[in-house]
This record gives structure tokens, sequence and C-alpha cells, in this order.
């Protein structure tokens, strides 16, 4: 008879949580569709984290982590999903991390990423921006190949977003990987590459004629002439 008893209460005790977390799951899902619906950003990310509590996903938490890039959290959106590489993350949850470590300035381990994005889905913007890491750690003969398949691969559809003091402006990404080209011949050899460097640069802004970032790079190679 007392087992009897204690089997009942157990019972009770097991359909009182289920109901319990069943109305919070139904709140909390209530509760993300109206911040979904006035667009408080904060209010998403804190419904999705307890719906992601009360019943995890790893598509929520893919979903929580692109929330926080957004807002320019990055170390909340790695946080979230992870820094590692698994093969079994879902394209958002890589884009993710390559992103948020290139922000943070963990290049090494940003490219990681990158490059299984490219593996993935091979296409001129992933592709510029394994050049310009690899041009940051010194990995010219890596970035030449990445901007020769750019360089291939674009069109005047595919466009390049600035983000530079005086706000951002678009070239067409032939210019942008042009000017990546012309970067990586100046390392290539800073002495012997100015010309070659500055011709390259031109090329780029006969595209692109709005090419702050060209410009500034060939008014520096200029002055570096001037200098020697």
């Amino acid at each position: 008879m007392r087992n009897l008893y204690i089997l009942l209460l157990f019972s009770i005790a097991s359909l009182s949580y289920s109901q319990d977390s069943n109305s919070l799951l139904n709140h909390y899902k209530q509760y993300y569709e109206q911040m979904k619906s006035q667009g408080d950003v904060q209010g998403v990310i804190n419904g999705l984290t307890h719906l992601n509590v009360l019943e995890p996903s790893q598509a929520r938490a893919d979903t929580l982590a692109v929330l926080y890039m957004n807002e320019g959290r990055h170390v909340q959106a790695l946080n979230t999903i992870g820094i590692e590489s698994n093969k079994s993350d879902s394209d958002m949850a890589v884009e993710v991390k390559a992103i948020s470590l290139q922000f943070l300035n963990q290049l090494d381990r940003s490219i990681v990423h990158y490059e299984e994005l490219f593996r993935r889905k091979p296409n001129p913007l992933i592709a510029y921006e394994l050049a310009d890491i690899k041009i940051q750690l010194d990995d010219l003969m890596g970035a030449t190949k990445n901007i020769t398949f750019g360089i291939a691969n674009s069109n005047n559809d595919v466009m390049r977003t600035y983000y530079e003091t005086q706000g951002q402006y678009q070239v067409p990404m032939k210019a942008a990987f042009l000017y990546l080209k012309g970067l990586v011949k100046f390392k290539e050899n800073k002495e012997e590459n100015i010309d070659a460097a500055i011709a390259i640069m031109d090329q780029a802004l006969e595209i692109a004629p709005n090419f702050n970032l060209a410009i500034l790079s060939k008014d520096a190679l200029n002055a570096q002439k001037k200098k020697d």
C-alpha cells in the first residue's frame, strides 16, 4: 500500500511538472512571436534563449548565434555555438563562426570556417574574405589562388560593400579582387613591385572610380615610391 502511495505521488508530480513545462513552452513561444512582431531584437533573443533551454534545438541555437552576430555581439554568438569546426554544422553556423572569429581578429581560426564555407558553395564573396585574410597572414600564394577564382567568377551583379569613416559604398567584385591583387603584388617585393602594384590599382579604379580604399592605397604606394 505504501509503495502504491509513493507511485501515485510520483505520477502526480510528473504530470504537474509536464504541465508546467508545456505552459512555459507555450508562453515563450507566444512571447517570441510577439517580440518578432514588435521588432524587439533583445526580446527575440530572450525568448529564443528560454525556448532553447526548455526545448533544446540546434536550429534554435544557430538562429540565436546569428541574432547575436547581427547585433555585433560576436563573443556571445560564439559562446552559443562554439568555435570548433564540425562537419555536421549548418551553413549558418559555419558562417557565424567565420565572421565572428574574423571580427575578433582570430584569423587563424576564422579561415578554417571560411575554407569550409568555400568547400560547400564556392563563390566570389567567400573567396574575397579568404584572400583578404591570407594576405594578412602572408599566405600570398593562397591569396592569389582565391583572387584568380574571384576575378574569373565575378560579374557586374555582385558587389562588395566597404565600410569606412566617410560612410559605406559598393564596388563591383572584380574591382575588389584587383585591389587585393595589387596588395599581393606589392607584398611580394616591396622594393621592386611598386609600379606594378600601382598599375593594378589603376585597373581597379577604371572599373570603380569611387573605390576609396584603392585610391588611398595608390596614394600610399606613390608616396613610398617618392621616398625611395
